[in-house]
């Protein structure tokens, strides 16, 4: 059967005579063929959200170029950067794919749009950004081991791959291996089941003679406890040794469930970071710094909105920002309000689903510190009312509800509702403070 990359480049004439120059530009030539494994050609797109939107367009015209090419394999996935196997060797003496040949674990280079240079930093992240930098500079002297964790696109892989190609530049002869959790234990697994326990000594060599180890997703170790054997052994021996470790997590060490004390105690061992959702003014850099690099002039409204309804997860504001530039280059116009409303409609939908009356009030509380039964209630003092009318204009931002509705759950008339909403929108639009504070208030809520 001929390679992923003769496969693709034998479909991308048949799929560009059915496809618009502009979508042709912006979503196929971006895709790289990964590879073909148990008959399946596997193409990788650079975001998970230009991943979905391929599959929704593309994905039929796919298998039918491919049903033309002879020796194709049988069907065809796309994935995103972030869901390739994370196993990287950037070693030139570390053993590699070729010399174990036994080994299921694809080896590939680290991404090298994860820098620091591209690394936008702001109070969430910045401990994590430090420390990561004081280790590139000092391995094996500074914070060692490093464990950063967050939820999910955050930039935990980010910071820590920006470590590694930090550290090829300035010192290209260092031992580094990067690896996901869920890889390195499948590559446990077959260098245990050999017969002569040749394997297994080749891997132990492997991860326990490089100067850099950094390992994604370490949560994946609960309720796994040779490897946690085999992770603790690898830790003695490169800790002893003056090697340097980083780790990245969606929780803290002290909250994955069935990991050993050992384990746990080394992880908390040095430097424990974590990194927060970004706030809103960290959120329109992250922005400015993308649409700069896409080469796309984005008004300062513009970005701010995307930034305002995309909170928690920076991949997904990336994502949104994509489709934006893609709909701005599709309809030949500059980027709008009208258009940023285009492409988070699926993203607020979502949103809007999952979130309740109580919950936007729960969360208006928290922030204020006050009751719930102030805030619907009769109450009229200046302490209650504000927090009330910002409670009432984040439910109908938030959900789509009918005025009535609203009113019926803070026991007023719509008329008030109207006059709630009013006044916190033009607030917002003219008060800083305001403005932050309904922001805030709108992250709690989208993180419950």
């Amino acid at each position: 059967m001929k390679d992923a990359d003769s496969i693709w480049q034998e479909m991308l004439p048949k799929i560009e005579v059915e496809v618009h120059s502009l979508g042709f530009d912006v979503w196929i030539t971006p895709l790289k063929p990964f590879k073909i494994e148990d008959d399946v050609l596997v193409l990788c797109a650079p975001t998970a959200g230009a991943k979905m939107d391929v599959i929704s367009r593309y994905l039929p015209l796919f298998k039918r170029a491919m049903r033309e090419i002879e020796g194709a394999p049988a069907d065809i996935v796309i994935i995103s950067d972030d869901e390739r196997p994370q196993q990287v060797d950037v070693s030139s003496t570390a053993p590699t794919a070729a010399s174990e040949p036994s080994s299921p674990v694809t080896h590939n280079v680290l991404n090298p749009r994860y820098n620091f240079s591209d690394f936008v930093v702001g109070k969430s992240n910045r401990l994590a950004y430090e420390a990561a930098l004081a280790v590139s500079e000092r391995p094996g002297e500074m914070f060692n081991p490093l464990f950063i964790y967050g939820d999910v696109g955050l930039g935990k892989t980010h910071i820590m791959q920006a470590i590694g190609n930090d550290l090829r530049m300035t010192r290209p002869n260092l031992k580094m291996i990067y690896v996901s959790m869920n890889d390195f234990l499948n590559e446990f697994v077959s260098s245990i089941r050999s017969k002569d326990g040749v394997n297994n000594q080749s891997f132990r060599d492997k991860y326990r003679s490089v100067d850099l180890l950094m390992i994604d997703d370490v949560q994946s170790l609960s309720k796994k406890p040779s490897t946690q054997e085999e992770i603790f052994n690898t830790f003695e021996v490169l800790k002893n040794s003056g090697k340097q470790m980083v780790f990245t997590s969606d929780r803290s060490p002290q909250d994955i469930p069935d990991l050993e004390g050992r384990v746990r105690s080394r992880f908390m061992s040095s430097m424990v970071v974590d990194i927060q959702p970004p706030d809103l003014e960290t959120r329109i850099a992250i922005l400015q710094k993308k649409s700069q690099t896409a080469k796309k002039n984005i008004d300062m409204r513009e970005l701010t909105y995307i930034a305002e309804h995309v909170t928690d997860n920076i991949r997904e504001m990336e994502g949104v920002l994509t489709k934006v530039i893609f709909l701005s280059k599709l309809y030949e116009r500059r980027v709008d309000l009208a258009i940023c409303q285009e492409a988070l409609k699926d993203y607020r939908v979502q949103e809007c689903d999952e979130i309740s009356i109580d919950e936007i009030v729960d969360c208006v509380c928290r922030y204020f510190g006050m009751q719930k039964a102030d805030v619907v209630g009769k109450r009229k003092n200046k302490e209650v009312v504000m927090p009330r009318q910002i409670a009432i204009y984040l439910v109908n931002d938030m959900m789509t509800l009918p005025l009535a509705a609203i009113g019926d759950y803070f026991g007023r008339e719509h008329t008030t509702v109207m006059h709630a909403r009013d006044k916190i929108a033009a607030l917002v639009a003219s008060d800083n403070a305001i403005k932050t504070q309904v922001n805030d208030i709108k992250s709690l809520v989208l993180r419950k």
